[in-house]
C-alpha cells in the first residue's frame, strides 16, 4: 500500500475517532433512542476495522 493510502487510512481513523466521541458525548443519560445507539455501534464497527486495516499493514 502506498504512502498516501496509509496516511489516508491513519486520516479516517482518527475521524472516526473523533466522530465516535463526538455520539458519545450527545447521549443523553436518561431515555436514549435507538437510532443514537445505532450510530454509536456503527461508529465503533467501522473504527474497529479501519484500525484492524491499519494494523495488516504493518505485518
Amino acid at each position: 500500500m502506498s504512502s498516501a493510502s496509509r496516511q489516508e487510512l491513519e486520516a479516517q481513523v482518527t475521524a472516526l475517532a473523533a466522530e465516535l466521541a463526538e455520539a458519545r458525548a450527545a447521549l443523553p443519560a436518561h431515555s436514549v433512542r435507538p437510532w443514537q445507539w445505532q450510530r454509536v455501534e456503527d461508529l465503533e464497527e467501522r473504527l474497529k476495522e479501519a484500525q484492524a486495516r491499519l494494523k495488516a499493514l504493518d505485518q
